[in-house]
């Protein structure tokens, strides 16, 4: 095949651009993509000759090499893994294929300074292009294992691209940089110096499992015969040590962090390293690592979730599910068992009775880790909890057995204080004498929620409420019911009565019920199917009504989420309570008594209910309808 020019997409261009002109202060990071990558190339190849017998690819010496030529002024990073075909080189290398580039380059626009500019490389799948923040030409040649034909890829950076097929390639890829100049001042380093080399491999990819071997310049020798050339052996510039695998009092914390950045490609320090070993009738290690921050797709449905499996420190899976729960999908690291098969599959995980034990302890050691950094570290806890708290209580829901420490980790905004959450023991120990429910109001913000009708009664009686505005708490604070025997209520349900007795006496509720008994009756009549029931409030003292669920009804919050999650749902009528007390509605009562005009008096309770949807975020059934009364109301009153 002849070769061919293409032009790199758009994104694609503004990504290598941005890479060229110098965006990133510390350009070592390009030579620990390259071996990162390099270093998945080889589990990959590990892992097809273990399922495929008939694969066509020598395993008997799986490592990368590193060659510089200070002559050349070229660098070359080459390994002998899985390799790509054509197809693959011109869609993952050509265009930058799912990798959330837009995303990249916005965050990368807005990154405050280098650091932060720097620890978005590779968390969007783009380290290879950082090859030319160091180079002015960069060649790739690659060939897939059990493949005959192997693929030229080629570019300058400028827009274009080349590609061609090539008969002669090895098994696996080889990346050449043809280096910019040295220029210190701008810390591009002489990346053919064998020290800075060293210096590099050793503190970002000491611990990858496979030799990273450095290939040394031939050295001028004198003997009998004349002079000649004698290569010396490579240098194997990496320890090779697998971190679980040792003590803990043998390894430095920046090496937890290196292999950390390495498994999960993100380049800031891990918030916390969980260490777990063991023993007995079904051994295996894990190192875990908490993230100091959620990735960009946490939630999306594409998020590759889980830990790297290991088997007798054989690679076997990336992103292996079955080692945790779903609500821990965050967590990165390495888990090592003795006692499984090599070549065990997906499938075979979710039934295997070992890997159930293993996901309960691991479950658990991961949540008393975030038990201990609650009550040891309250700064890196809060951090935790901002970043994961919202995929964390989806735990509430699915994982029974482990319910009661995931409500005791948890901590939510209150109306007790504009800052600090609190936990719900907390809230416990505050309750006023006398109260026996946890009340709790779920909403798009704390500001919607702090300014809803529902609130006024707990607001003037001083009655704590958790503000809750995750999506989530529509669903696991019906799932846990209560806490410590207090009941978990929601102050949007059910009829509730904050009064002390002093207020307001039986007599004269009763009283105030047959005062408004004919206005409810009505009201209810006339808004028809729009309400379940009408009934006077004690949860109001400003507003002159709101809407309510009933108490095992479901909220439009959790309506709308059923819908949003593809669930048909039957659509909830629910209450209208009036105030009482309030001018408006004492108003409409004296009208309604006094037989008054009662098309007028509808369209004013029509005011009334959408004035209550409105009050929630909600909209009335037929918006124009409802602004066409409004303003002529408006319009009369002037």
């Amino acid at each position: 095949m002849p070769t061919e020019t293409f032009e790199f997409q758009v994104e694609a261009r503004q990504l290598l651009q941005l890479m060229i002109h110098s965006i990133y202060s510390n350009k070592d990071v390009f030579l620990r993509e390259l071996v990162s990558n390099a270093s998945d190339a080889l589990d990959k190849l590990r892992l097809a000759a273990l399922r495929d017998d008939t694969l066509d690819a020598d395993v008997s010496d799986l490592h990368i090499e590193i060659d510089a030529d200070s002559d050349a002024r070229t660098l070359t990073v080459r390994d002998n893994g899985i390799g790509m075909s054509y197809d693959e080189v011109s869609g993952l290398i050509g265009t930058i294929a799912n990798s959330g580039t837009a995303t990249f380059l916005e965050e990368l626009r807005q990154a405050e300074d280098a650091a932060g500019a720097e620890g978005l490389i590779g968390q969007f799948g783009v380290g290879f292009y950082s090859s030319f923040m160091v180079a002015d030409e960069v060649v790739l040649v690659t060939r897939r294992a059990g493949e005959s034909q192997g693929t030229r890829w080629s570019s300058r950076g400028e827009g274009t691209y080349t590609l061609e097929t090539v008969d002669d390639a090895p098994q696996g890829t080889a990346i050449t940089l043809h280096l910019k100049p040295a220029d210190p001042e701008n810390q591009l380093h002489d990346y053919t110096s064998a020290w800075k080399l060293r210096e590099i491999v050793k503190r970002y990819s000491d611990f990858i499992t496979w030799p990273i071997r450095m290939i040394p310049r031939p050295t001028a020798t004198k003997d009998g015969d004349g002079d000649g050339e004698a290569t010396p052996e490579p240098e194997t510039l990496n320890s090779m040590k697998a971190l679980w695998a040792r003590s803990r009092d043998e390894v430095k914390d920046e090496e937890y962090h290196e292999l950390y950045k390495h498994i999960s490609h993100d380049w800031t320090d891990p918030l916390e390293t969980i260490r777990l070993q063991a023993e007995g009738t079904f051994e295996y290690q894990a190192l875990l690592f908490i993230p100091s921050h959620a990735p960009h797709d946490l939630f999306t449905q594409g998020y590759k979730r889980g830990v790297q499996l290991y088997v007798k420190r054989v690679f076997i899976m990336d992103d292996c599910e079955a080692l945790l729960p779903p609500y821990l999908r965050f967590v990165k690291g390495v888990v090592d068992a003795q006692d499984l098969s090599l070549n065990v599959s997906r499938e075979i995980l979710q039934q295997d009775r070992h890997i159930q034990l293993m996901h309960r302890r691991l479950a658990k050691k991961v949540l008393s880790s975030v038990k201990d950094m609650m009550t040891a570290a309250p700064d890196r806890y809060a951090t935790f909890w901002r970043e994961f708290g919202a995929v964390l209580k989806e735990g509430l829901v699915t994982d029974a057995e482990n319910r009661d420490v995931l409500l005791a980790v948890s901590s939510f905004a209150t109306t007790h204080d504009d800052t600090e959450p609190t936990t719900l023991k907390q809230y416990v120990e505050r309750m006023k004498d006398g109260q026996d429910t946890v009340y709790y109001m779920t909403g798009e913000s704390r500001a919607a929620i702090e300014n809803s009708p529902h609130m006024e009664a707990f607001r003037a009686k001083g009655i704590e409420v958790l503000l809750l505005t995750d999506p989530v708490d529509e669903v696991w604070t019906d799932a846990v019911g209560e806490y410590e025997g207090k009941q978990l209520r929601s102050v949007v349900k059910g009829e509730i009565d904050l009064d002390t007795g002093e207020e307001t006496s039986d007599e004269d509720r009763e009283k105030q019920g047959e005062e408004y008994a004919g206005l409810l009756g009505w009201m209810k009549e006339h808004l028809g199917e729009e309400i379940k029931d009408v009934r006077l409030s004690s949860r109001l003292t400003v507003s002159p009504a709101c809407l309510v669920s009933d108490t095992h009804d479901l909220t439009p919050a959790l309506e709308n989420l059923y819908r949003a999650m593809g669930q048909e749902v039957p659509r909830t009528r629910r209450i209208l309570e009036l105030n009482p007390e309030h001018t408006l509605v004492k108003g409409l009562n004296q009208a309604f008594r006094d037989g008054k005009d009662r098309a007028a008096l509808a369209e004013s309770v029509e005011l009334l209910h959408g004035l209550a949807l409105l009050a929630e975020g909600g909209r009335p059934t037929e918006p124009a309808k409802f602004v066409q009364l409004l303003a002529e109301r408006i319009e009369r009153a002037l």
